[in-house]
């Protein structure tokens, strides 16, 4: 990308911020639908799942996100991911159990389970963004 003048390359990393935006807004679309649409808002307990899905990543691996592709004897980078993954089962598990419980039909655990996989495809491709500091500079 060496050869590409500075503005056309600003524009290329504001459409992946933009692109990541859209996917995460779809994702919050879609949780509203399974609740909204079905008039039952059961559904949204997932999204307690997605607010802590993070929280041992910032807490435990702090700005060291390098040591989560490896393996570390470091226990606080391990209990990050244990904890990361037992969010993730839960984003699952709480609209399947919702389901299995009556509480909510095919349609909402559908809408829900396009939700959790809308925002995973948000962090898979922020994840393959890479790991360059310069998505920020043009301001």
């Amino acid at each position: 990308m060496a050869d590409i003048p500075g503005h056309l390359r600003t524009c290329l990393q504001m459409g992946k911020i933009a692109s990541l935006a859209i996917l995460v807004s779809g994702g919050i679309v879609l949780q509203i639908l399974a609740c909204a649409l079905f008039n039952n808002w059961w559904p949204m307990l997932s999204v307690i799942m997605y607010v802590l899905l993070p929280m041992p990543l910032l807490f435990f691996a702090g700005s060291d996100s390098s040591s989560l592709f490896n393996e570390s004897d470091n226990s606080w980078i391990n209990a990050a991911k244990f904890l990361t993954g037992a969010s993730t089962i839960g984003s699952i598990a709480i609209p399947s159990i919702l389901k299995h419980a009556g509480l909510i039909g095919w349609g909402a655990l559908a809408l829900d389970l396009s939700s959790y996989v809308v925002f995973l495809v948000a962090i898979l491709c922020y994840l393959c963004m890479g790991d360059s500091d310069d998505y920020y500079s043009f301001i």
